[in-house]
């Protein structure tokens, strides 16, 4: 799945993950520095906000740029010369591309929130009938929020149309892979579907997926310090009292208490995808094997194959209700925390409209980050279910034994037509 690519997956990932985080923490310890010496004005950390498109080539946007275009062409410069992977301009720029783009998406949604505060603000003074609030000030930022939503409408759309193409590239560097190697696999249960059907829908998971991953990982970055700044304004939660950052602590806690349900709920749910992908698979060889051998696909083979599809089925849909109960009952929880948290300081008239609407947005989002897991936890375990069916490929590459469960027997012998002598 990987190393068809990839170039030499390991170390590729190794090395990429070791120079992500050197290249993060030379950003956030000299990245200022640096960027002054550049010549780049860098604004003080308690300077007002741009508010607008203007936001997004402010002398520090423009010097993080330039900064991680450098460390991308040295990653990818020593990447290049290392081989010939067929697929290495799309693995390696393009990974690049799409975490930039990424990036890119999370800051306009930081734009908007800094937009919201002299919004909402002025709209609460407006509506107090004693503000000088004018027209013309709120279609002013009407405007600015209009330019945002343009620049993220583009942003969007060219991140989809890229991320859908390179999807494909990997899906046909995987279908090459495996296609090369068809005496190899030729002989395992499904053979023909996983690479047709597996592949396909391996390139759709890892394109929402993947991006949804990226897309996590990038926003705690962008709002994770905004979280922090806006703390000072809640000074206690409810129960718990007075702590430190008290919105970005709530919001971790809630979010590793929503994860960690869900992934106990749903432990069993990866190995029963699996196995219904198999009895799936056992159950459509044989009709196909009927086509064309009167001998098989008979009413009791058949039978005993779709008890195993209805058995597997049915113990899909168990395990499902309960997990369902605990993950909708999560996600309904998790619409009124947050406002759980900000009764007193609401109560106390401690915050504006505009600033409320900062925190609910902030929260919202480090919230969702961290609960990427539960948010995509049905996907993750279908992808884990094809992960497992595409493994057995490379175990026959490897010459490995298969999986325990890739050796079951799901046809008696007994059950077979019997061979002339």
């Amino acid at each position: 799945m990987f190393r068809s690519f990839f170039p030499q997956p390991r170390l590729f990932f190794t090395t990429a993950l070791g120079w992500a985080a050197i290249s993060i923490l030379v950003w956030y310890w000299l990245g200022d520095s640096l960027g002054a010496a550049m010549g780049f004005q860098i604004p003080a950390p308690d300077a007002a906000p741009v508010i607008g498109i203007g936001y997004f080539v402010t002398p520090d946007f423009v010097w993080f740029y330039l900064y991680y275009a450098l460390v991308t062409a040295l990653f990818a410069a020593f990447w290049l010369r290392r081989g010939s992977d067929p697929w290495r301009w799309w693995s390696i720029l393009g990974t690049s591309l799409i975490i930039f783009s990424t990036y890119f998406s999370v800051q306009v949604s930081v734009a908007i929130n800094e937009w919201r505060r002299p919004f909402f603000d002025a709209v609460q003074n407006a509506l107090s009938g004693s503000s000088s609030v004018t027209t013309d000030q709120l279609f002013s930022l009407l405007v600015d929020f209009a330019a945002i939503a343009f620049v993220a409408i583009l942003v969007v759309v060219a991140t989809s149309f890229f991320v859908s193409h390179y999807v494909f590239r990997w899906r046909t560097a995987m279908n090459d892979y495996y296609v090369a190697r068809w005496d190899e696999v030729r002989s395992i249960e499904g053979a023909a579907q996983r690479i047709q059907e597996d592949t396909m829908r391996f390139a759709d998971i890892v394109e929402t997926l993947g991006v949804k991953i990226v897309d996590s990982v990038m926003t705690l970055f962008a709002f994770l310090p905004v979280l922090f700044a806006l703390s000072s304004y809640v000074s206690e939660i409810p129960i718990v009292g007075a702590i430190p950052a008290p919105l970005f602590t709530a919001a971790l806690f809630w979010s590793i208490f929503g994860t960690g349900l869900l992934a106990l709920a749903g432990i069993k749910l990866p190995g029963l995808y699996f196995r219904n992908q198999r009895v799936e698979a056992a159950y459509r060889k044989e009709l196909v094997y009927g086509e064309d051998d009167a001998s098989r696909a008979q009413p009791p083979t058949l039978r005993l194959l779709f008890t195993n599809v209805r058995k597997n089925y049915f113990r899909l849909y168990f395990h499902y209700f309960y997990f369902n109960i605990a993950r909708y009952t999560y996600l309904q929880a998790d619409n009124i925390f947050v406002y759980l948290i900000l009764v007193p300081t609401i109560a106390a008239g401690k915050v504006t409209f505009g600033i409320l609407q900062q925190i609910l947005t902030a929260f919202g989002q480090v919230s969702s980050s961290f609960q990427y897991l539960v948010n995509s936890w049905t996907t993750i375990v279908e992808l884990q279910s094809i992960h497992k069916r595409l493994a057995a490929f490379e175990a026959a590459f490897e010459q490995r034994p298969l999986p325990e469960i890739e050796r079951l027997d799901l046809i008696p012998e007994a059950a077979l037509p019997s061979q002339p002598e």
